[in-house]
């Protein structure tokens, strides 16, 4: 389908498509078995000016938005999820940067996040905040030169790697939620440390870390915006960076309904090319069906976001939900078509098979956000009433 993208769009695009193919593609078994950080290809991205396309233009970005950001990492997904997300954390790590951040704060971190030079990363989850996201147990305590962290964070993308980090804790914990925070936090700061890396079923070459803050002093200027927002800012991103999860769940599917393609046309079984078994057809049709719809989906609720709307909760979780919940069927039903060949380690969709399920599990697993969308639901009926 024609989704009228701008040249610009489709120049970033096809940039992002050409550098999966040709740097990320041969890799990708390696980085893969080997659970070994990307960052050989995320030089190739910095190099191709990548990391400029979400970052505003006044701090050395070339200021595109959800939809941007989505198309690159469409690209990356379809070849390598691994690589996508650790792309794709880096500017979750500075969106909260760019909507609530000085602009002293954004001369400071944007340039190197821009080049590439830098990762960013994002930390809100912690062994009892996971879907319940306001339950956070991590402080900030407000003291003499700045505020005093304590307390870790868990399951961080990017952990370990990035040097910057938007860490939301507690300013004032007799508040619960409403005394939340969003603070940077430099990996080189005294007092932060990080945990094991965790091995994962799939994405394994991204990094996944604990962050350990034991009297880690952080400057005053470091704080995002006002004290007692962090949750809402928190909240306000998810909204606007679930479509970039569409995104990367449509990449994938659409890379596994590729491979699954071209090991139908040629293996052959009873004489014929098992395309041509109606079984088959139909399995494949479904999928097809099944990506475009979802690609439809996160387009329009990344358009959405670029609006500038202010509710964007129920569009960009559906978006989230649709695309996760096909990638996870997509990989499988490629798997079953590929059959044993494609339930080996050697051959793409069983990779592909693994990396979809944390789809529909981070960024708000797929039943919490069908309770949001419930919630709009009822928000929307009651409006109209």
């Amino acid at each position: 389908m024609d989704y009228f993208l701008t040249e610009e769009q489709k120049t970033i695009k096809g940039l992002a498509r050409k550098i999966a193919e040709e740097r990320v593609l041969p890799v990708r078994a390696e980085l893969d078995e080997k659970e070994e950080f990307p960052w050989a290809p995320l030089k190739e991205l910095a190099d191709a000016d990548m990391f400029r396309v979400f970052v505003p233009e006044e701090y050395e970005g070339l200021g595109g938005g959800c939809l941007e950001l989505c198309l690159v990492v469409e690209e990356l997904s379809r070849v390598c999820s691994a690589v996508a997300v650790s792309y794709a954390a880096s500017a979750l790590g500075c969106m909260t940067l760019g909507e609530y951040g000085t602009d002293e704060q954004k001369r400071r971190w944007f340039p190197d996040i821009a080049s590439g030079k830098k990762l960013a990363a994002f930390a809100i989850t912690e062994s009892t905040a996971g879907s319940d996201a306001g339950n956070i147990k991590t402080t900030a305590e407000k003291v003499a030169g700045g505020y005093l962290l304590n307390g870790t964070k868990q399951f961080i993308t990017n952990g370990g790697e990035a040097a910057l980090y938007t860490v939301i804790c507690l300013t004032d914990k007799t508040r619960g939620a409403r005394g939340a925070s969003a603070i940077m936090v430099e990996k080189d700061t005294p007092g932060f440390t990080f945990g094991k890396k965790e091995k994962k079923m799939g994405i394994r070459a991204s990094a996944t870390r604990e962050l350990v803050f034991r009297n880690c002093l952080v400057p005053e200027g470091n704080l995002l915006g006002k004290p007692g927002l962090g949750f809402i800012q928190a909240m306000r991103l998810f909204d606007r960076s679930r479509p970039g999860i569409g995104s990367q769940a449509v990449g994938l599917a659409q890379g596994a309904l590729e491979a699954a393609v071209d090991y139908a046309e040629q293996r052959v079984q009873f004489g014929q090319p098992i395309i041509s078994m109606p079984v088959v057809q139909h399995m494949l049709a479904d999928m097809a069906i099944l990506v475009e719809a979802s690609r439809a989906l996160v387009y329009a609720a990344a358009r959405y976001v670029d609006s500038g709307a202010r509710n964007v909760t129920e569009e960009s979780a559906a978006a989230k939900v649709f695309a996760s919940d096909t990638a996870m069927k997509v990989t499988t039903d490629a798997v079953q078509i590929c059959g044993g060949t494609g339930y080996m380690r050697d051959f793409p969709v069983e990779k592909m098979m693994r990396d979809a399920k944390i789809l529909q599990i981070y960024e708000g697993t797929n039943q919490i956000l069908r309770n949001a969308i419930a919630v709009n639901l009822r928000k929307r009926k009651a409006r109209t009433a």
